[in-house]
């Protein structure tokens, strides 16, 4: 693959398509307790979520949940941007789905760490649309 950023865009059912320059691959995700498992082409990776990366702290369960789409949905607009410190209630991202407005709130204070949607992108439920520190 070329040396431009990937983007990957959630499909569905586990499936996420990896695009980065003028390719295109097919990656599946699987979720069993602390391990995630991505195949992407031939390689198989394991990420083991109990040892941060970097030395940070883990997000917890709830904020994971707090922090994803309660179902299929299109991101109507981002309220943050990383860096940007948060308080707990606040509006980080709002969602559109069945013609309803679904506002993802900070479970708790803290600091966007990353990002993981755009606007106008389609998210399924269960996926982190952003991480705080």
């Amino acid at each position: 693959m070329s040396d431009e950023t990937p983007i990957v865009t959630p499909l569905a059912n586990g499936r996420f398509l990896v695009t980065q320059g003028d390719q295109r691959l097919l990656a599946h995700a699987a979720v069993s307790g602390r391990h995630t498992w991505v195949s992407i082409g031939p390689h198989t990776f394991v990420i083991d979520r109990s040892r941060p990366a970097g030395g940070g702290r883990l997000a917890t369960h709830d904020d994971a949940v707090a922090l994803a789409s309660p179902m299929p949905a299109t991101v109507t607009s981002l309220s943050v941007a990383v860096g940007d410190q948060v308080k707990a209630g606040d509006v980080l991202v709002v969602l559109e789905a069945m013609k309803m407005e679904l506002p993802i709130k900070a479970p708790r204070d803290g600091r966007v760490k990353a990002i993981a949607c755009r606007t106008g992108e389609l998210v399924q439920p269960g996926i982190p649309l952003l991480e705080l520190e």
